[in-house]
């Protein structure tokens, strides 16, 4: 077996979302360039590849999927290249590479299966290992947060982050515990939080969630800074997209997916009405930036989601590039 196939059978447990839907969104097309900007397995990239004969620039911060693009490299030779950085960057990124403006951006946000199933990369509260969940592998750990920081800020982070409302109460646990023992392992602080929450009892019809999932959420989004990088790496599609160029997001929480809605509805002209405090705009709007086909989102089918359960929270925006300059922030009173 040559080293792209053992590459792609490997990379057969990691179902892309919405692959289908992705792809007729970005509408590959020959002699066209797109940005892959969470490479992950390289399920997306290898579908548009596959779909025109058209080039891929993938970016990704985790060491592993650099070292498993290689294979995509070997198989796809000019037609594909790898950048290691995160996507908040890419436009720094593709200028250093010395690519121009490109014709579509894709967005997997979140954590991939690989880095979920890898016991070793502290992701999951299921599997024992320690309590790392850095996507880079630099940086402060789960573990540096949990061990170090005070009460409140814990406390918040699993609140703001993790959207738990019984946060002060793990976050006390935490800092009590910590004081006998830091916290090394994902499951010695899975069962602690299983133990300040109690289990649900399964009911028909309803998915019984694990206590600790929306810590280690939490955790996982402020280790990596996921919602700033999400901020970052629309503003820098803006920038990097040429006019009708596509811009594709697929998000799997709340929290990310109102940034996209507003990142989105603002860059297409859509502004809600103004707070009656706030002072009145002064001098013409800005062109749009963007303009959608379709405002609101695109969900995996019933069949999708029954084949792949991870599929069950997602939801996919698209946005196209107008050929006005990247807006300016505005100032919010």
């Amino acid at each position: 077996m040559t080293a792209s196939a053992a590459a792609h059978n490997n990379a057969n447990h990691h179902i892309p979302v919405l692959l289908t839907e992705v792809v007729t969104a970005l509408r590959p097309a020959d002699s066209e360039t797109y940005v892959d900007g969470t490479f992950g397995a390289g399920g997306y990239a290898r579908a548009v590849l596959e779909s025109a004969d058209c080039r891929i620039v993938a970016i990704d911060r985790d060491p592993d999927a650099i070292d498993r693009a290689r294979a995509f490299k070997a198989e796809f030779a000019d037609r594909f290249s790898i950048l290691s950085g995160c996507f908040g960057d890419m436009d720094d990124l593709l200028a250093k590479a010395g690519e121009g403006a490109v014709d579509g951006v894709m967005l997997d946000i979140g954590v991939s299966s690989f880095q979920l199933d890898e016991a070793e990369r502290g992701f999951s509260f299921r599997e024992d290992g320690p309590l790392d969940m850095r996507m880079s592998g630099a940086g402060e750990s789960a573990a540096d947060v949990v061990n170090t920081y005070e009460e409140e800020a814990l406390a918040n982070i699993i609140y703001q982050y993790g959207e738990e409302r019984k946060s002060r109460r793990i976050a006390s646990a935490i800092v009590r515990r910590r004081a006998e023992q830091p916290f090394e392992r994902t499951l010695d602080l899975a069962t602690l939080v299983e133990a300040v929450l109690g289990r649900s009892r399964p009911t028909k019809g309803r998915k019984v969630v694990h206590p600790a999932t929306r810590t280690f959420q939490a955790l996982r989004i402020h280790v990596n800074d996921e919602l700033g990088e999400l901020t970052r790496g629309l503003k820098a599609a803006e920038a990097v997209l040429k006019p009708n160029g596509r811009l594709v997001v697929v998000s799997f929480h709340s929290l990310e997916d109102r940034l996209v809605k507003s990142f989105m509805a603002e860059r297409s002209g859509y502004v809600p009405a103004a707070s009656r405090h706030a002072p009145m705009p002064t001098g013409p709007a800005a062109p749009p930036s963007f303009y959608l086909e379709k405002r609101g989102v695109i969900k995996p089918s019933a069949e999708e989601e029954e084949r792949n359960p991870r599929a069950r929270s997602a939801k996919m925006r698209v946005a196209i590039r107008t050929d006005a300059p990247v807006m300016q922030e505005t100032a919010h009173a």
